[in-house]
């Protein structure tokens, strides 16, 4: 930051929400190659309410603002003051964000490469856990006298790097900003703007090429950052590369949260079969090995995706995209637990198989095993492939819910398939009234593994009872 032109930003607000709240004061300090420049601030009257535990963090009232020009009057200074330079702030995202929106509210277009001290402050002291503005001001000792107001905070933020400039030295600041700054070049064939419009909110993210050719499909719990990383110059990939030279349209679709952006990415993969997603998997070639408890005297049955038994997937054994690799799979296991190919249905001569002849089988087929000792040691040697089995009672819902509150999506899941996403009650209602039968997916079993079970998630899960919902 000490080799450019900056801008040192902090605002306050009526709330949270970009595309809902507004400004209520902006402060900024302006600084060239380390120099200061001039400091501005004004209050702004934002034309809505302010809330009153928002009055009391800031300081600022509805009074105060009553009287204060509106965005509209000062947006033309504003936009000035920032043009140029790189825009400096605290959890940048929050404040970036605000004026985008205020600025869209006017029909302007507004962009601007931002530097986000939170995420800088990370790079230079990795050691430290915390990295919001009231640890910062304590663990780098600096005196702020208006803290909570825009124009105070910014100057935090100048004495920050002043002091970084120090310890830990210019080449280490220069060298982290350059890397948090990354150029992001919009490709030849999509217009200036194309960054603009993405929300950078969850959701999945598609690019087409020529003809509306699907290139690539990708998913992301921050949209807008995602995609802008596709064409980032300093460390892009093959992949990037091919698709920056032909990517045409980018096209998304918002998701209220994580679960919902990685099934929407699985299904859209699997229809549009696009050029650069690498791994591609039909669920018609899904196929796994079924051996119920009660028939362990009969050899397992090879069962497709579209043909897998709703109510039995605790007899599967082992998930495969194909019917070779199952059978490979399955004679493996013969071969490392000296199992009987024949009882297994590997071997179709009558008699003991091949492998008893070899040494390679303990002889069930020729009476030097019980059958129900061969089973016993088969079902120890598939317990390792076993599909672990659905742990709800029936259909359930995964609630998910935007940061701002404003929209949710309900999932409905049953035996590790997704039926369907709903959004109020009359469409829960109608694909509960369908009772459509499930299809297995790899990757939906495997997204939902992780989620629902992996610990990382506290998912709200609602019991489906019939077309009623109950906590679960």
């Amino acid at each position: 930051m000490y080799n450019r032109n900056v801008v040192f930003l902090d605002l306050e607000t009526t709330g949270a929400t970009a595309t809902y709240d507004r400004i209520t004061e902006v402060g900024l300090i302006e600084v060239d190659h380390g120099e200061f420049v001039r400091e501005w601030s004004t209050l702004v009257n934002p034309g809505i309410g302010i809330p009153p535990m928002i009055q009391a963090l800031t300081g600022i009232s509805n009074a105060m603002v009553a009287t204060a020009p509106r965005f509209e009057d000062i947006a033309g200074e504003l936009r000035v003051a920032i043009e140029g330079r790189v825009l400096i702030a605290h959890n940048a995202r929050f404040d970036y964000g605000f004026l985008k929106n205020e600025f869209r509210r006017l029909d302007i277009s507004f962009s601007a490469p931002v530097l986000c001290t939170v995420k800088l402050s990370r790079k230079l002291f990795p050691q430290h856990a915390r990295h919001n503005l009231d640890s910062l001001i304590s663990r780098h000792n600096i005196q702020c006298d208006a803290r909570h107001r825009a124009l105070g905070d910014a100057r935090v933020l100048w004495h920050l790097a002043q002091q970084w400039r120090d310890d830990p030295g210019a080449a280490a600041v220069l060298e982290a900003t350059a890397k948090l700054l990354k150029t992001t070049t919009v490709p030849a064939g999509l217009p200036d703007t194309v960054f603009d419009g993405i929300p950078e909110g969850p959701g999945v993210y598609l690019f087409y090429g020529d003809n509306d050719v699907p290139l690539y499909v990708g998913k992301s719990v921050s949209l807008r950052t995602r995609v802008m990383a596709h064409f980032s110059g300093d460390h892009r990939i093959n992949k990037d590369m091919r698709i920056a030279a032909e990517v045409k349209r980018i096209d998304w679709i918002e998701t209220a949260g994580e679960l919902g952006a990685l099934i929407e990415e699985s299904r859209l993969v699997k229809k549009l079969f696009p050029v650069h997603n690498r791994q591609l998997r039909r669920a018609s070639e899904l196929c796994s090995w079924h051996w119920p408890a009660d028939r362990h005297s009969e050899a397992p049955q090879l069962v497709s995706a579209r043909d897998l038994p709703g109510g039995e997937f605790r007899d599967l054994y082992g998930l495969f995209r194909s019917r070779r690799s199952a059978i490979e799979a399955l004679r493996e296991i013969a071969v490392e637990h000296q199992l009987c190919q024949g009882l297994l249905g590997l071997d179709q001569r009558n008699g003991p198989c091949f492998a008893w002849q070899i040494k390679r089988c303990r002889g069930a087929c020729a009476g030097m095993e019980t059958p129900r000792e061969h089973a016993l040691r088969l079902a120890a040697a598939l317990m390792k492939l076993r599909v672990r089995a659905w742990p709800f009672p029936g259909r359930i819902g995964v609630r998910e819910t935007t940061a701002d509150g404003e929209r949710s999506e309900l999932h409905v899941l049953d035996q590790w398939c997704h039926l369907g996403t709903v959004k109020s009650e009359a469409e829960l209602h109608a694909l509960q009234e369908t009772r459509q039968r499930p299809l297995f997916d790899l990757d939906t079993y495997r997204i939902l593994n992780r989620f629902l079970l992996g610990g990382k998630h506290r998912p709200q899960i609602i019991a489906l009872t019939g077309s009623g919902t109950s906590a679960a």
